[in-house]
């Protein structure tokens, strides 16, 4: 078996992965299902990278189109629009951050590479041959987001045929299918890392798997999402995304003292 790969390339320069990292959530919509993290207005953006800063991430996932169940995507002009507005505020409050863009265009991603706003694309929709191209273009790290374990493992191979180099999965927690379809796909995380050889994102920050059990509301969500993202590292997770860098953080720095 191939060691799990430990870096990704960024900009030219290997950004190392051996230790879990946290990358904070900066939504520029309207419609997000948790309502706290929906940001408008640049003094709103800056002070939000700032925070995200402050609390210790490494890296930001900057989302201008919904795409939570059951949601009406914006159009693609509007979610440039947004982009264009936020992604240049991002890059100037925070020059070193990590940036990835959570879109599903290969327009948009195409994009925001070209202008050197994006580091890395997080496409939830995963894996489209023209998505592809415009990662093999710019040579840009990838977040592939598939809940089958088969089809994940297909997309990963399509795309390193392609010459898609640095791949980081994500099983999609909360578009699995439902609560009990997440926590099945949550107990496989250790042979998802051992098998596919990628480091493996983990997004469940006060999502329906959470909620629901809990019969609670995502403002409520907090120590649920401390709990699984513990769980998470221990099973081998290199990168959770959230909405609460700090308590991420902690959890990281605490769970380095058990292995």
């Amino acid at each position: 078996m191939r060691p799990v790969k430990a870096s990704i390339n960024i900009r030219g320069q290997l950004f190392d992965l051996s230790a879990p990292q946290v990358m904070g959530i900066l939504n520029v919509t309207p419609d997000s299902f948790y309502a706290p993290s929906r940001i408008s207005g640049d003094e709103a953006v800056k002070a939000r990278v700032r925070q995200i800063r402050d609390e210790g991430a490494s890296m930001i996932d900057v989302g201008a189109c919904s795409t939570r169940p059951g949601s009406q995507p914006a159009s693609e002009s509007e979610e440039m629009e947004r982009l264009s507005r936020s992604l240049p505020l991002v890059r100037r409050e925070w020059p070193e951050a990590i940036v990835s863009v959570d879109t599903f265009r290969p327009s948009v991603a195409a994009e925001v590479l070209e202008r050197g706003w994006a580091d890395i694309i997080n496409d939830v929709r995963g894996g489209s041959d023209e998505m592809t191209d415009v990662l093999c273009r710019f040579r840009a790290p990838y977040v592939l987001t598939q809940p089958d374990f088969r089809r994940m493992g297909e997309a990963l191979e399509r795309l390193r045929e392609r010459g898609v180099a640095d791949v980081i999965l994500d099983p999609g927690f909360g578009f699995s299918g439902g609560v009990e379809s997440d926590y099945r796909l949550f107990v496989t995380l250790p042979a998802l890392v051992r098998e596919l050889c990628c480091p493996v994102l983990v997004g469940v920050s006060r999502k329906s798997m959470i909620t629901k059990p809990l019969g609670i509301t995502s403002e409520e969500a907090l120590p649920g999402t401390v709990c699984l993202n513990t769980v998470a590292l221990l099973k081998g997770a290199s990168i959770l995304r959230v909405h609460d860098v700090r308590e991420a953080v902690q959890c990281v720095m605490l769970c380095s003292k058990l292995v």
